[in-house]
């Protein structure tokens, strides 16, 4: 009974509006892939509805991910933490294991457990947020000690980035990069030790794209995709034309053309472009806006609750799902490389929706742990 009476407490404090939010974009995806997957499930499996049963699959596993990290204790992760990276480490290792890892499209990134097939570096990349978090949450003290006090996570995280880079899976490594360092910045990292990291991260992460033919190919492609119309232009171009067409009201629901064979990873990677197409600039600006929202309940979170390791997480939680988004959004509409990169809750992508929601279930136990009615100014964290 007391059990009872402290979850039902808990359940008042979440942030509804948060919840709301993932909940829309959720389930706004499972629509989304049903008609942007339509045209290839049926041509590929004789089954239109062939990725929309998957995603729904995955959803509600999800779904479950989600309401059981809304409710487990956040600090017992502190407990957890060392387990979970010693298994990323594992999961990482074996992924890259012939005979093991499966390989899709020259990528090995997948381990298959029966029907399900899991990518290990979409579980990694919330692992070492909430490693990050709790590391530097701990070293407060001598943060401003660039020894002690910063580079030894940085030497797992770096173990972690050669390790995805393995897949090869240069997005996945570099978003890893950032959603860490959001939190290192806002634990209180001095500004010269900041420049140092920085510029040493966007040598390496220019090193490994130059001296990969293809990744270079991929990261420049984006800025002239006419110069190759039919080779790696080829996608950017025909998301081009699916935005273009869609204008500012779109084609209807389900009257994308693009799909229809000429728009690749069209429930995937670019379902953005299909859904601009058939819901138009309105739609785009209600995805947006759901986004928007997660960030600004995200940063409230961290700025509200006192709790170093909650605030920390927090931050890393909320960067991760927008860095993704604007990963995928920028690539969409050509202002950013295509990476790969799915946009969190609304893509097709099994591994991706999954530990999306178990990440913005951990985001919403937080919201139970703020302090009500403490208004403190966003710069606090910096």
């Amino acid at each position: 009974m007391k059990l009872l009476k402290m979850i039902l407490s808990h359940l008042k404090k979440l942030d509804y509006v948060l919840i709301a939010a993932v909940l829309f974009l959720s389930a706004f995806g499972l629509l989304m892939v049903y008609s942007a997957g339509y045209p290839l499930g049926y041509m590929k499996y004789h089954d239109g509805s062939y990725f929309f049963m998957k995603q729904l699959q995955w959803l509600l596993i999800g779904l479950a991910f989600f309401s059981a990290a809304a409710i487990f204790p956040y600090k017992a992760y502190s407990k957890l933490i060392r387990f979970l990276v010693k298994l990323s480490f594992l999961m990482l290792i074996l992924v890259l294991l012939p005979g093991i890892g499966m390989e899709k499209n020259n990528s090995q990134r997948w381990i298959q457990f029966g029907s399900l097939m899991i990518q290990p570096s979409e579980a990694v990349k919330l692992v070492m947020v909430i490693y990050f978090a709790y590391v530097y949450a701990k070293k407060q003290k001598y943060i401003a000690d660039f020894g002690k006090g910063v580079m030894p996570p940085l030497l797992i995280l770096a173990a972690v980035f050669f390790l995805i880079l393995k897949q090869p899976d240069l997005g996945t490594a570099v978003s890893i990069l950032l959603s860490c360092g959001a939190v290192l910045l806002c634990a209180g990292l001095r500004m010269r030790h900041l420049l140092l990291l920085g510029t040493m991260a966007g040598a390496g992460i220019a090193y490994f794209a130059i001296t990969a033919p293809y990744r270079l190919k991929r990261l420049t492609s984006f800025s002239d995709p006419f110069q190759n119309e039919n080779g790696d232009g080829y996608q950017l171009i025909n998301s081009y034309l699916a935005i273009d067409s869609g204008g500012l009201w779109g084609n209807g629901l389900g009257n994308s053309v693009q799909k229809l064979g000429f728009l690749p990873e069209a429930h995937t990677d670019f379902i953005m472009a299909v859904i601009t197409e058939e819901l138009g600039g309105i739609g785009l600006a209600v995805i947006i806006w759901a986004y928007l929202l997660i960030m600004f309940r995200g940063v409230r979170i961290a700025v509200q609750i006192d709790d170093p390791f909650g605030k920390l997480l927090a931050v890393g939680l909320t960067f991760q799902i927008m860095i993704q988004a604007l990963f995928n959004l920028g690539a969409v509409f050509g202002l950013l490389p295509i990476t790969g990169i799915p946009l969190p809750f609304v893509s097709y992508g099994g591994s991706s929706l999954l530990f999306m929601l178990t990440t913005a279930g951990i985001l919403v136990n937080l919201s139970s742990h703020v302090k009500r009615g403490v208004k403190k100014d966003v710069a606090f964290l910096l």
